[in-house]
């Protein structure tokens, strides 16, 4: 038996850009995604139940931020990040008609042992993002 605490999950997870106005047409108009907070160096999206992308403008987030509630420790990074949304196997077809349709090309398409597909494209700062079904991890349920 462990005494690690357990987990539930990932809450948040992020990518950095250089043009937060093209990364914004694209996460809310192409991709569809609620923004829930307009910052100068933060948007956040709601990305289904219980997720949050955070979109921040790269090279402004590396120092320190004083809140209300206590010291958000800086982070950055350089070069591309990447992330994936689950998507059901019904909508891979959709997904493939509707992201040509908005200019966007799928740099690649991987079928995995498990079975899943992933549809991978890149982000107005060349972010990777990937659109995968199920089955691609053992813990992934359809």
């Amino acid at each position: 038996m462990s005494d690690r605490p357990k987990l539930d999950g990932i809450l948040e997870t992020a990518v950095y850009v250089d043009d937060m106005d093209a990364a914004h047409g694209f996460y809310e108009g192409v991709l569809g995604l609620k923004r829930m907070v307009a910052g100068d160096r933060l948007f956040a999206y709601d990305a289904g139940p219980a997720q949050t992308l955070l979109v921040f403008y790269r090279g402004h987030t590396g120092e320190d931020v004083q809140t209300p509630g206590g010291i958000v420790p800086g982070h950055d990074t350089s070069g591309h990040g990447h992330f994936a949304f689950r998507i059901s196997n019904d909508q891979l077809d959709p997904w493939r008609d509707y992201l040509s349709s908005k200019g966007v090309d799928i740099i690649s398409e991987v079928v995995w042992p498990a079975g899943g597909t992933s549809l991978y494209f890149k982000d107005p700062d060349g972010n990777i993002l990937e659109l995968a079904s199920a089955p691609l991890w053992p813990n992934f349920l359809a």
